[in-house]
């Protein structure tokens, strides 16, 4: 999966792409599947609540006909974390919801795959939320195909 920057100030190395994918996959999972992912990499050290997950509202902005003059939409409920890991490493996470704990985990899972000792480990555990995703994804697209219907006209020859 590539990932392109939305301005030159972000840089476009492995790390940064490696926690987008992780962070896209966290925002898409169940909490009990984030909570396995930490239960796989037991990881025991300590984790410092850099700011405790707090909640808020996002205004979200459309556009008109996808790419038209942009409007607000509405607000969304967003819940976000920040933790720190013994080692130093910071981990950060925005989830849609109230869900604190969900972002807490997904701020440590940020934070360890950062890390040198957890890094490959906690890329590993992802996988098969990843994999789960994608297939849950592929079937919703099935299922969507299955009940399009096709219109058409058909051209008389009276004109």
């Amino acid at each position: 999966m590539a990932f392109t920057p939305q301005s030159a100030a972000v840089p476009v190395d492995g790390l940064v792409a490696r926690r987008r994918w992780a962070m896209a996959l966290c925002a898409d999972a169940e909490s009990s599947d984030l909570q396995g992912v930490l239960n796989q990499l037991r990881y025991d050290g300590a984790v410092e609540d850099l700011r405790r997950p707090g909640t808020g509202l996002v205004m979200v902005r459309g556009r008109i006909g996808g790419d038209g003059a942009p409007f607000n939409f509405g607000e969304a409920t967003v819940t976000r974390a920040a933790v720190r890991l013994a080692s130093g490493e910071m981990g950060f996470a925005y989830q849609l919801g109230r869900d604190a704990q969900k972002a807490r985990m997904a701020a440590v899972i940020d934070a360890l795959l950062q890390n040198s000792q957890y890094g490959q480990q906690t890329e590993e555990a992802l996988r098969p939320i990843e994999l789960r995703l994608s297939n849950d994804r592929t079937l919703r697209e099935r299922r969507t195909a299955a009940t399009r219907v096709n219109f058409f006209t058909m051209v008389r020859g009276e004109d």
